[in-house]
């Protein structure tokens, strides 16, 4: 918006419309970096076709289960490029079953912490994650907000992150304090319930910072952004880059400085797309 929101009149807007969802913009992010697949639900509709043929030109294997209608959020992006969100998740959350083949070849599953939230699709992530790590598949888990944290419940989560043993968390610095796994940098009261997990906690313009069980903290600085227009979909490209450099290098300060690399460039583009500089 090119003002503040007006409440019951009218408020000076651009409006954009583009590709989106978490899970979505991660895979399409990472299928710039490496080999990549997208697993969910969309609807039976022209939204859904038009997703899932984006996604494919962007170089992801894409599958997918067709139920329901294609959801929709609407974004509103405020003069300093911060953004508030109004999701219909729509047949995100009809996600119900997943063949075991979509899981083959795959080295490592990233699941945003929404795809946990509403049925069946919670009860099919879960089963998913579990057959992923039985296969030796690493598993990456978004803290992705504390809205949905909030209305899942935060000891409910934290105790899925116990069950499940996600090899990553990656969140940003209000995820990361509101589930307490980290305060001011350090480790927070509920870091000891996941001995198993990296969690990465990202702050912004401020340095990443990443606590691995039994080895010193991991501070990496964030190159500035100059010229920033919109923060929807960062997170989402840093997760992107943090682990694909990951996959590559297995170094975990190489991944952070991946991960802001994708970020700066979605910072400087509307909605979760990558600038074309």
């Amino acid at each position: 918006m090119a003002e503040p929101l007006k409440h019951g009149t009218d408020t000076k807007a651009e409006i954009f419309h583009t590709r989106g969802g978490s899970a979505a913009n991660v895979a399409s992010f990472a299928g710039r970096l490496g080999p990549t697949r997208f697993i969910g639900c969309v609807g039976d509709d022209f939204l859904g076709d038009s997703l899932v043929k984006g996604l494919e030109a962007e170089g992801v294997d894409v599958r997918v289960q067709r139920a329901g209608s294609t959801g929709t959020i609407v974004i509103l992006i405020d003069e300093t490029g911060e953004r508030s969100m109004l999701p219909h998740r729509g047949a995100s959350t009809l996600l119900s079953e997943v063949p075991d083949e979509w899981l083959d070849g795959l080295r490592l599953l990233h699941v945003p912490a929404y795809s946990f939230n509403g049925e069946p699709v919670g009860a099919t992530t879960i089963e998913v994650i579990r057959r992923a790590k039985a296969k030796g598949i690493q598993v990456s888990i978004d803290a992705s907000s504390t809205g949905m944290l909030s209305q899942y419940g935060v000891q409910r989560f934290l105790d899925l992150l116990v069950e499940l043993r996600p090899d990553f968390l990656i969140g940003n610095e209000s995820e990361s304090t509101f589930l307490g796994l980290t305060i001011d940098g350090l480790p927070g009261p509920n870091a000891s319930l996941l001995p198993e997990t990296i969690v990465v906690t990202k702050a912004g313009a401020d340095p990443t910072v990443v606590h691995q069980p039994g080895a010193d903290v991991i501070v990496v600085a964030v190159p500035p952004v100059t010229d920033v227009r919109d923060l929807t979909g960062a997170g989402d490209a840093f997760a992107a880059g943090f682990l694909a450099s990951y996959l590559l290098t297995h170094d975990l300060r190489v991944a952070c400085e991946g991960g802001h690399a994708a970020a700066a460039r979605v910072l400087t583009s509307p909605g979760a797309s990558i600038s074309a500089a």
